[in-house]
């Protein structure tokens, strides 16, 4: 059983100790919450641990200081301002978590928040500077987690010896160590709920569908969920050529071989060149990172939307939503804004449009768009808002209840070009504007005020949500569709985008193939 130190005379000022079922962490008081960082929650994947299913964190004696967030997991170079990942401890003790809450106190039994981080499954840590969660934790009186798990070869490469969804397997990990411990750091183990965004967003997603996290949180929140769930055959292709990339098999045998943060290099070098296998793995080529979570029928027995659909997140109340102009970032972090030509939006209409209408439809339904207007809108409807959309409706098909939103509010960022792109909602939500992808989205700092009245709108609906069930709008309904629109002005409405809701109505997002 988890219990607190005792509260004396002197509590308030000496810094704060928790024990745990694996021993005693001390935290530190910061902007009046206690935090505790780099709590480990699985023993190091090394060794014989490696590319292995997580297993139990090694107890320790006295008090363990959890001062720092623990080291990153092994990944490719950073991006969107993650830099930061690669200049950590390059220890191997990455399976830890990080708890923000407003009193270490037993008897408090706050809601539960665990955060996921994104980064195309291939990058990201929970000590990236712009998940700091102490202001979701303070405004809302919650208590916070966020983890690390493991990301590219080590967490999603589909090996022979090795289990495959490893970097989910870690989640549950972490959510079993919330269910055993988190009472004593003042939440509640019977209100959790997950949220993450982009990858994040997926592995909250496949979380819903994977039998060994039932019952381990209670409501979910999945912001910009992408589509891309590969099938084990495309999966085992793509291992293959990541291994040959380092002059090996895609064995756990041959992987062992090369060191944990040596072996990122072989999946950034296929990931530079996988455009080339547009003609063997489709759609997944193009969004040049070769690690999704595999449908194994095992740990991912479905993908999320056959699951929700057949009443598997009927006792999971859900927030799932997306941005108008997610794609927009990776525009412009390429230098493609305002770049595309009529062949390159050709291209992208024939490979990604649904259905027989494919390329006829979309120029149809919006016969003023530009070919950056198609490109664009094309791959954002693809790869994150219709997944999102159709996620809430196979949902509400299962006998669940989904809330739905769409962000509208533009960066200002880019002179206002970035529109409301990919993972604008993350300064948004923690508050974070300086930090991460936020520089870029918020240039020199500047916070308009409509963006803090936003933010702090976010932090609202989603610690609301994860106290009542609630976000603040109505569930979506199959009839009426009614979405939450975040903007300047927010608004209850119609979903907006009638128009690409309509040309997807009838697409699956089924396992992506191996196709030759």
């Amino acid at each position: 059983m988890t219990t607190a130190e005792p509260r004396g005379p002197m509590a308030d000022s000496a810094p704060p100790v928790v024990r745990t079922r694996a021993g005693a962490v001390r935290g530190c008081r910061e902007g009046g919450l206690t935090v505790f960082r780099g709590i480990p929650f699985a023993a190091p994947p090394v060794g014989e641990a490696r590319f292995q299913a997580p297993r139990p964190a090694p107890a320790w004696d006295g008090i363990r200081d959890a001062y720092a967030f623990g080291p990153p997991p092994p990944q490719e170079a950073a991006f969107l301002g993650r830099g930061d990942a690669q200049d950590a401890s390059p220890g191997d003790d990455w399976l830890t978590v990080n708890v923000w809450t407003p009193d270490p106190d037993p008897a408090a039994h706050r809601p539960v928040m665990v955060w996921i981080y994104g980064g195309a499954y291939k990058l990201g840590h929970a000590g990236s500077p712009g998940y700091d969660a102490r202001h979701i934790a303070h405004d809302g009186d919650v208590v916070v987690v966020s983890l690390n798990y493991r990301v590219g070869i080590e967490g999603f490469a589909h090996l022979d010896g090795a289990p495959a969804n490893r970097g989910l397997l870690d989640q549950v990990a972490a959510l079993e160590w919330v269910r055993d411990n988190i009472t004593a750091f003042g939440g509640d183990p019977g209100q959790v709920t997950v949220f993450g965004e982009s990858a994040g967003a997926g592995s909250v997603a496949a979380l819903l569908a994977m039998p060994s996290a039932s019952g381990l949180f209670r409501r979910a929140i999945a912001q910009s969920v992408p589509g891309t769930y590969f099938s084990d055959a495309l999966a085992r292709d793509i291992a293959t050529a990541i291994a040959a990339e380092a002059g090996l098999r895609p064995t756990v045998a041959d992987l062992s071989t090369v060191g944990p943060r040596a072996l990122p290099a072989a999946g950034e070098a296929l990931g530079a060149k996988m455009l080339q296998y547009v003609g063997r793995w489709g759609q997944a080529a193009p969004t040049m990172t070769p690690f999704s979570p595999v449908v194994d029928g095992e740990v991912l027995p479905v993908t999320p939307w056959q699951a929700l659909t057949a009443g598997a997140g009927r006792d999971v109340e859900l927030v799932v939503g997306h941005n108008r102009d997610e794609f927009r970032l990776f525009l412009a972090m390429g230098g493609q804004l305002g770049n595309i030509t009529e062949e390159q939006a050709r291209w992208a209409l024939r490979l990604f449009a649904p259905g027989e209408a494919g390329e006829d439809g979309y120029r149809a339904a919006f016969p003023d768009a530009s070919p950056d207007e198609l490109f664009e809108r094309v791959q954002t409807d693809w790869l994150f808002a219709m997944p999102s959309h159709h996620l809430a409706e196979a949902q509400a098909t299962g006998g669940g209840r989904a809330h739905l939103y769409e962000l509208t509010w533009p960066a200002p960022g880019g002179g206002g070009a970035l529109g409301a792109c990919h993972a604008l909602d993350i300064p948004l939500l923690f508050g974070t504007f300086a930090a991460d992808v936020g520089l870029m989205l918020f240039p020199g700092g500047e916070v308009p005020p409509e963006a803090e009245a936003l933010s702090a709108r976010f932090r609202a609906s989603w610690t609301a949500f994860a106290r009542t069930g609630d976000p603040g709008w109505p569930a979506y309904g199959t009839q009426e569709r009614l979405v939450q629109v975040l903007d300047a002005e927010p608004q209850v409405r119609a979903y907006p985008e009638e128009a690409s809701r309509r040309m997807w109505e009838e697409y699956e997002f089924a396992p992506m193939p191996l196709l030759a």
